[in-house]
């Protein structure tokens, strides 16, 4: 995208021209107190309720720039926003938005998984800038099909894992690479997520309790057609693998980011996952393909390479479960916090909070040392104001190559975080014994990962969740 700049430039040397004639307002030009419309992006909001109205707000900054399109399938739910931004035309459709709204520079997109992917593809090939709310895609085939259009289409993106704008996870970096902890070899990190109804199969469909104002077939979008279905919107559909990505999708891409950047990593070299079963009647566990587990453990492998000789392996646990404590840490009186992260280091162990807040050093004999982040002020509206300054900058400028989750990095670490429900999935595969006794868990293996073809090689059954079926009239390139 052009800097804006030049549009200001413009309007000014028109101006000059013919300043004899005309009497310009100060709100044109700008100017103290003022921002002219030349140097405001357009945005559009596609999701503008919940987490959609935090990332609109973010974007709009107090009138730095201007709201010119809402989108949402539940005006209700975007009623705060809709009130706010009264000139700003609202839409149900975003392709009727993206088709009429000429006057859109940058789009934030804040729905559920299962639509990130197709809604920034379209802004995108209009020539639009995009935020896309973590985890950025549904698939890791979406995930590499972002990365590809971002480069080719030369837009400024971001995904709004926020941390990543955060000062502690440049400390991290800093401790890593000036090896403070020696070779980090295991990395530990957990949630207590799921807070969301998870482990059971999606409710039965009653059109009846659809509320008259919500717009169902467009929330349901690309999956499979179903009629109203109580409890999915607009925030349990994160439990079902039609619409989310469970645990691990939702909090991932936050947690994952400060060990998986300060040690330099890309693709995983093998997976694999346990996961609690549910038992409703005695000896035989509960069996819910279509809804995430209420708690796993995953294992993610990467490869020894140049910075990490023996290889680095990621453990994560959700549902509330979480590492064992070392000595070195109970010592010095640390008590985990609900969601987090350890990295073992061969001379000590690095802490991290959630969002990259609260990063501790801890080596044998020393006292701990605290980056205190909390001086920081709203981390949200950082990351977003980040992004709106590099559009303004334009693709491949300093701010723009700045950007702390621009999908050149975003993508392939969100394909890194949802490799691991790839191995959860494969899991729940199942199928009746020949003995007719019972299943066979035939997915239960540890599975191995070209990450440059983005294949399961061991177990091609794996390979039906690197992408998924697209309704039609929704499909999405060539996926």
């Amino acid at each position: 995208m052009a800097k804006l700049n030049s549009r200001r430039s413009f309007i000014k040397k028109s101006v000059a021209a013919s300043a004899g004639f005309f009497i310009v307002p100060r709100n044109v030009l700008g100017g103290p107190g003022f921002i002219a419309p030349s140097d405001q992006l357009g945005i559009a909001a596609v999701g503008s309720g919940g987490k959609g109205s935090s990332d609109l707000r973010n974007a709009y900054n107090d009138g730095v720039n201007r709201v010119v399109a809402l989108c949402d399938i539940d005006p209700k739910r975007a009623g705060a926003s809709i009130k706010a931004h009264k000139k700003a035309k609202f839409y149900y459709d975003y392709r009727e938005m993206l088709e009429k709204e000429k006057g859109i520079d940058a789009v934030t997109i804040s729905t559920p998984d299962h639509t990130h992917a197709l809604i920034a593809y379209d802004a995108m090939m209009r020539g639009k800038a995009v935020y896309v709310q973590k985890p950025l895609t549904h698939t890791i085939a979406e995930a590499r099909l972002l990365t590809e259009t971002a480069r080719a289409q030369k837009a400024v993106t971001q995904m709004g894992n926020q941390g990543g704008s955060n000062e502690g996870v440049n400390k991290v970096i800093e401790w890593v690479k000036s090896n403070k902890v020696g070779t980090i070899s295991k990395v530990n990190v957990w949630t207590n997520r799921p807070v969301w109804p998870q482990g059971v199969n999606i409710k039965k469909e009653d059109a009846s309790q659809r509320p008259e104002d919500i717009a169902w077939d467009l929330w349901i979008g690309p999956a499979k057609s179903r009629k109203y279905t109580p409890g999915l919107h607009p925030f349990d559909w994160r439990g079902f693998w039609e619409y989310g990505t469970g645990a691990l999708g939702d909090m991932g891409c936050h947690l994952f980011d400060a060990p998986y950047k300060a040690l330099g990593l890309g693709y995983p070299s093998g997976v694999q996952s346990s996961v609690a079963d549910i038992y409703s009647q005695m000896w035989t566990p509960d069996y819910t393909p279509e809804g995430c587990p209420i708690s796993t453990r995953v294992t993610i492998d990467f490869p020894a390479d140049e910075f990490n000789r023996e290889g680095v392996v990621f453990e994560w646990t959700d549902g509330g479960i979480q590492p064992a404590i070392p000595d070195l840490l109970v010592e010095q009186n640390f008590r985990p916090d609900s969601s987090g992260v350890m990295m073992f280091g061969s001379k000590g162990i690095i802490t991290v909070d959630t969002y990259g807040n609260h990063p501790k050093l801890f080596r044998e004999g020393e006292e701990m040392v605290h980056y205190d982040t909390s001086f920081q002020e709203s981390l949200d509206l950082k990351h977003n104001q980040l992004w709106t300054e590099a559009v303004k900058a334009g693709f491949d400028s300093a701010e723009h190559k700045a950007l702390t989750s621009s999908f050149d990095y975003a993508g392939p670490f969100t394909e890194t975080v949802l490799m691991g429900n790839l191995a959860i999935r494969s899991h729940q595969l199942r199928r009746p014994r020949e003995n007719g006794r019972g299943y066979d868990y035939y997915g239960r293996r540890k599975l191995y990962w070209d990450g440059n073809t983005m294949k399961v090689t061991n177990f091609d059954e794996a390979n039906q969740f690197v992408t998924k079926p697209y309704r039609t009239g929704w499909e999405l390139a060539n996926l």
